[in-house]
């Protein structure tokens, strides 16, 4: 599902209109990005939980040449999905 089927799914649902939903969406990315910029969690009801983790520094090789190559440490978000979730999809 695409973000205008996901729009149109929802607007048909609620009686929304599919601008309103936009809207809403876009605003939960927002809200959701801020949050998790100051190391926030994001709690998505019946999906998961969006955690910042930090993966640390290595040791990786050029693929091409074979040179190693230092990658530094780098802050990256990472979805717990819920066990509700989880449970239908068993």
């Amino acid at each position: 599902m695409n973000q205008a089927e996901l729009i149109s799914a929802i607007a048909g649902d609620t009686g929304h209109s599919k601008t309103d939903v936009k809207l809403i969406l876009d605003e939960l990315a927002d809200k959701a990005t801020s949050a998790l910029m100051l190391g926030d969690e994001v709690t998505l009801p019946g999906i998961g939980k969006l955690k910042v983790k930090t993966r640390g520094a290595r040791t990786g090789r050029n693929p091409a040449t074979g040179e190693e190559v230092e990658i530094p440490e780098k802050r990256t978000v990472k979805l717990f999905v819920a066990k509700v979730l989880k449970d239908s999809l068993a």
